[in-house]
């Protein structure tokens, strides 16, 4: 399992990425992570949650993270967020989800592209959202790799990911079984996983 949170604020998203994420910290036991993007670019920690909690990990990381846009994970697949860099530019992507044909994603990529993908030696196995992000990259435009990867993936998997211009994709499986809801307070959004964040923070459902 796993769950992920977003946000785009008009003040420092940091706080609501840390909380938000911590409300899903029921979902998983292997990774957490957290990446901002701000004038500097993007900033991201990854820590091992399996012999401590999310909020005793990541507490001391809200202190040196600033940014307007920011993503958060739990994951029990592969460490993430990853921050990748191809055509489109450098993006921050987390994913959520199985994906059942992810052997044969693998193969079509390494037979047509001849591209590489880095194992995990954590969880022994490529990880979704590096399969998500090769996909993502092999098409002409973002917008496009994001029908693509809905169109290829077979199970379920659901992804958030920042772009360095600033834009935000939160997109959900095309079958809806891992949810994505949305929420809305002055001046911020935010995309989850779970609803019981939303009254916590302050966010209006959407």
């Amino acid at each position: 399992m796993g769950g992920f949170f977003g946000a785009v604020c008009r003040e420092d998203a940091i706080s609501d990425v840390f909380f938000g994420t911590d409300y899903h910290s029921h979902l998983g036991t292997h990774r957490g992570g957290m990446c901002v993007l701000s004038d500097k670019g993007f900033q991201r920690t990854i820590h091992n949650i399996q012999n401590s909690p999310f909020r005793s990990k990541f507490e001391h990381d809200v202190t040196r993270l600033s940014g307007h846009i920011g993503l958060g994970v739990i994951s029990d697949t592969d460490p993430q967020p990853l921050v990748m860099r191809c055509v489109h530019g450098q993006f921050a992507i987390v994913t959520v989800g199985l994906i059942t044909n992810i052997e044969e994603l693998m193969k079509e990529m390494f037979e047509k592209n001849h591209l590489q993908l880095q194992y995990s030696t954590t969880s022994g196995m490529v990880g979704p959202t590096e399969v998500v992000s090769a996909i993502l990259a092999s098409a002409p435009t973002l917008e496009e790799g994001v029908k693509l990867v809905q169109q290829k993936i077979q199970g379920s998997c659901s992804f958030m990911l920042i772009t360095e211009t600033g834009r935000f994709f939160a997109v959900r499986d095309r079958y809806g079984r891992t949810p994505i809801i949305l929420g809305r307070r002055e001046g911020a959004m935010i995309a989850l996983q779970e609803s019981c964040a939303l009254a916590n923070l302050g966010y209006e459902y959407v």
